[in-house]
Formats: structure tokens, sequence, C-alpha cells
């Protein structure tokens, strides 16, 4: 009978993860559909088949359908006899080389990590982009995939006034989908909006974590602002009411990229995915 190695032996990975999310159902491996973590683990079966079975993702953010990621984070325990297979460090060629080069799904980096890094607890924020063009930006058939799109004029400025009313720690119930025993206490730390060179209004949101539809919530929420439907003041009263509300629409998950995950140094890592999953709990 064959031992399977105790936690001390495992080699961890971390892994940075770009994709195209427009034909993926989201992150989660789900049956029958195709997933980003079904087919990235589909190519850790196909490079270690032989050597045990195939590692599992553990990732920072779970993206739902349609959602992008330059910068997504997961982690990943190696046994020994699979590290001596392939390297961590060579383990985002080996991966690539498996999905092919003009796969929709890339992993970016691959290094040995921290027995304590912990690519969901360890993280003590994400920022997302959200991309919207309105009606007096010139169109670019190119970003479709990325960028959504909105029929009528925005006013930025009151849009990104409107986020800034929204900063700080709070219960975000009123924007998000409720999941039953999770908690909707969040620390949204950066909220900003801007037009950039080409016209296109770009959101950059920061928090500690997001819950389920949170980001799209948010910005749905400043373009109802940003087209006059109610301002600030009304914003905060939809807020504080703590539940989920008709008077703005959820937008698109085409225009919501996540960009980049933050982790601690160090020993840090071990407090941090403590605190968190003790608050989760």
């Amino acid at each position: 009978m064959t031992l399977m190695p105790s936690s001390e032996d495992l080699v961890r990975v971390r892994l940075g993860i770009a994709y195209d999310g427009t034909a993926f159902s989201g992150w989660a491996k789900q049956p029958a559909l195709r997933t980003v973590q079904g087919v990235l683990e589909e190519a850790l079966d196909t490079i270690y088949h032989r050597h045990g079975p195939a590692p599992m993702l553990v990732v920072a953010g779970r993206t739902d359908a349609g959602v992008h990621a330059t910068g997504q984070v997961a982690h990943l325990d190696l046994t020994p006899a699979q590290a001596a297979r392939v390297a961590p460090a060579a383990l985002a060629r080996r991966i690539n080389g498996v999905l092919g080069s003009t796969s929709d799904v890339v992993v970016t980096s691959s290094a040995p990590a921290d027995e304590h890094f912990d690519a969901r607890f360890a993280a003590t924020w994400r920022r997302y982009e959200y991309r919207l063009a309105d009606a007096s930006t010139e169109r670019n058939p190119l970003e479709r995939t990325f960028t959504a799109a909105y029929t009528g004029a925005l006013d930025v400025s009151l849009m990104h006034d409107a986020a800034q009313s929204l900063l700080g720690l709070r219960d975000f119930a009123s924007f998000c989908k409720p999941r039953e025993g999770a908690t909707t206490i969040r620390s949204l730390q950066s909220f900003t909006w801007h037009r950039d060179d080409e016209g296109v209004l770009v959101s950059r949101l920061q928090a500690d974590a997001f819950c389920h539809s949170m980001v799209r919530a948010l910005v749905g929420a400043c373009v109802a602002v940003g087209e006059g439907r109610f301002d600030t003041v009304g914003l905060v009263s939809l807020s504080d009411a703590l539940e989920r509300t008709s008077a703005f629409k959820v937008m698109p998950a085409r225009g919501l990229i996540l960009r980049e995950v933050g982790y601690p140094e160090g020993s840090g890592l071990a407090d941090r995915a403590a605190q968190t999953r003790a608050k989760r709990a």
C-alpha cells in the first residue's frame, strides 16, 4: 500500500493566472460546464497523471461567469514525486504548453510558496476594475469582450462622488446576493471613477474581500447616480437599508476584471489566514 505524504512533505506552489472569462462559466469547477478551475486542473492531471492524484487549486477569488482576470492567484500542493517531475518554477511553462498558444487562460507565473501561504485566506485585499462605454465613448470593437456598453450619457464626476460615499467598513447587504451563513460586512478601501484617454469610464475598487455580485452591484448603483435617477444621499440611504433593491441594475460581467490580489509578507501570512478563517467561521 502506498502511503500518502504528510502535509510536511508537500511542496506549496503559488500561481499567477490571467483569463478571458467570456467562454467560461466562472472559476469554480462545475459538472458539464467549462470553468477556469476545470481547465487548469485538467492540464495538471495531464502533467502529473502518472505521479498520483492531480493537485487541486485554491483560488483567491472565485469569479463569476464572464468575469475576466489579469491578476488572479491560486495555490496548489505537490507531492515530492510531483515536484521532482516538474519543478514549481517551471510549472507555468508546462501548464501553458498543455493549454496551447491560443488558450483563453494563461498561467503567468509559478513559484514555491511559504507553507503558510493560502491564496484565499491569506489575502489582505482584492482589486477589481470595471470598464464601461457610454454614449459619448467612441466604440472599439476590439474591446467589446471586456468593456460593457451603456446607451445613455453618464456624469463621471457624480459617479466618483457617489463611490466615495460608500468607502469604509460597513454591511454591504444591499449590494450582495445573500448566501446562507455568509457575512456581508466588508471594508471597501478604495472606489474611484474616471474616463481614460479613449473616453471609457473606468472604475477601480479595492476591498479586503467582495461578496457575491458586490462589485457589479456597486457599479450599477453609481451608474444610476451618473444618469440622474438618484443622488449620493439617496445612494447612502439605499445602502443603509441593508436589503436588495430594484432601484439600480447589477451590471454585466463582461466589464469586470480582477486586476490584483495583495498578501502580507513573511510571518504575516499565517496570522492573516487564521484571522480570516476565524472571521468567516
